[in-house]
Parts: structure tokens; sequence; C-alpha cells
């Protein structure tokens, strides 16, 4: 056989080899490959596949013709909702709410993480997470029920308790003023204790070695949070907060709308109650369309930004 063949024949099996070794780990872990496929097909049909339907928001659609013989508009509804009266209100107050979700909202899954992973007693560690998990399995339904129930005017807790103290009473529900901390307290209600499942995982494995080393040489237990367990997860923490960002127009349906009424809509509506009220409720499909994709839009461009800024900082950002 010729010098040529030989090596041409290792070059096929250097190409194959690789291949041959990938499908043999892939067969190996079969059973965990197997379990991305419930979170693969959500994906796929919940979230790629709708994306089609984008089409619409350059069409008047009409539900009896369809989406390919609907006329098209180009950027009528786009235009439509920059010059809505209420475009900037209903900007600002998104914005306004995203703001304070991610300053008083976001550091307190961490805190709390920090908190729970200096309990030495095991028992009672798991008795608190359980604690603050409980609240994330209500639906906002629940929570703000219970909120209503307590804010109440008539017999209200809150209220009975202000009464007794000598003060007036304070009608929270129909507040403009009140609306914005009353939803702040009810997001970290219901998320925080689910929020500190991953910085627990991330602390979990950091090196008991450096906290040995650390009390060797004399560091508190906050020097040793401070110094160790914080820069260990800070690029969880950055990846998070990236992901978040992306959230900035999304604050989420339902929450909202279940505190919207005519006394607070000035400072409770947002892009997502908009989308419902103008758009759905009155079959305007291809407007609530365009503001969906302008919200997408948005939310796409912050995340590259934010992990553009996250490398220039030195972190491994999400991409």
């Amino acid at each position: 056989m010729s010098e040529t063949a030989v090596q041409a024949g290792m070059g096929k099996d250097a190409k194959t080899k690789p291949d041959s070794g990938r499908m043999r780990r892939i067969w190996k872990n079969r059973a965990i490959y197997l379990m991305i496929v419930p979170g693969f097909l959500y994906f796929l049909i919940f979230k790629y596949i709708p994306m089609s339907g984008l089409i619409i928001a350059f069409q008047d659609y009409q539900a009896y013709l369809g989406v390919m013989d609907s006329p098209w508009v180009g950027l009528k509804h786009f235009e439509r909702l920059f010059t809505e009266p209420m475009f900037f209100t209903i900007l600002s107050n998104t914005l306004l709410l995203f703001f304070m979700n991610l300053l008083f909202y976001f550091p307190v899954p961490i805190i709390l993480a920090l908190m729970l992973n200096e309990v030495r007693r095991e028992v009672f560690k798991r008795f608190i997470q359980t604690l603050v998990y409980i609240p994330h399995f209500m639906s906002w339904v629940i929570i703000v029920s219970i909120s209503f129930v307590m804010l109440s005017m008539d017999r209200g807790i809150i209220n009975e308790l202000l009464v007794m103290a000598g003060f007036d009473k304070i009608n929270f529900l129909m507040s403009s003023d009140w609306f914005r901390p009353m939803y702040i307290v009810q997001v970290i209600w219901r998320e925080a204790g689910w929020g500190t499942i991953i910085y627990l995982a991330a602390m979990a494995a950091i090196d008991p070695g450096l906290y040995e080393a650390s009390r060797i040489d004399g560091a508190s237990r906050f020097r040793q949070m401070w110094h160790i367990t914080l820069p260990s997860i800070r690029s969880v923490i950055v990846v998070l907060l990236i992901l978040k960002i992306g959230d900035v127009l999304e604050l989420g349906f339902e929450h909202i709308y279940l505190l919207l009424n005519s006394m607070n809509r000035d400072v409770a509506e947002i892009f997502d109650t908009y989308v419902y009220t103008a758009g759905l409720k009155q079959g305007q499909f291809s407007f609530s369309t365009a503001v969906g994709f302008f919200k997408s839009l948005i939310g796409l461009i912050l995340v590259m930004l934010a992990n553009w800024l996250a490398k220039k900082a030195g972190e491994e950002g999400i991409y």
C-alpha cells in the first residue's frame, strides 16, 4: 500500500473516531439525555414554533382569511403603539416596577441563601427552607386574596393594627401610592424562597478547605461569607442578573391584573395588561402581537448588552 493511501486511511479514521466516540458517550448517558427531552419539547412547542405567528404583527390579520391571505400593513401596528397616548405611561410603569424588582427583590434570595448556608443544624435548616419554599407553590390568585383579606378596610388585620396604634385606616387596595410597595412585597413573599435554590446549589460546590483555611487564619463567619462564599457564587449571580434584565418588559400578566382597578390604573397598567385589554379583548390580534414583538426585541437587546458588559468586566456571561 502506498504512503499516500495509508495517510488517507489514517485521516479517515481520525475523522470517524471522534464521531463514534461522541455517539458512544451519548448512548452511555442516554438516561440523562432522555431527561432533556421534555424540556426540549416544551421550548420547541411553546417557545419556538409560536414564533412563526409573529408574522401577523405586520398584517391586518383576519381569522376568516388566515395568516397567508390577510392583508399586509407593514409597520402600521408598531406606529400605532408608539403614538398611543398611554404608551409612555405604560412604558414608565413597566420600567419602574422592573427596577423596583431589581433593587428590592433580586438581592433577597442571595441574602436568604447566605443566611441559610450559615445554619449548622440540618433539621432546622430544612424546616426553614420548606417554610420559605411554600409560597411559590401558591398561585397568584391565592397570594393576592390573602393580601386582600389582610389589607381590607373592613376588618383587615393591618388596618385593625393601625387603628389600635392610633392611626387612621389606609385604603391599600385602591391607593396608587401603595400599589408598588404592595406589589414588591408580594413578589418577595412568593418568590424569594424559591430563588435561593440555585444559590444554595452553587454554595454546596464550594471547596470546604477554603473555609477551614480561613478559620485557621482567624476569619469570622462574616469574613468567610464576604471573601469566600460571595466571590465563589459571583458568576451565578451575574448569569441570573443577565437573564433577569431580559425580562425588563415581562412582569407577568396574572399578578398585575389581579391588583389592577380603576383607582390605581395610572400606576398599574403595564404592557401585559394593556395587550389583554386593548388587544385580545377587542380581537386586535395583530396589534397585540406587535406589542409582544416589541417587548421581546427590547429584552433580546438588553440581554446581549448585559452579556457584553459582563464579559468586559471579566465575567463569563451566558454565551
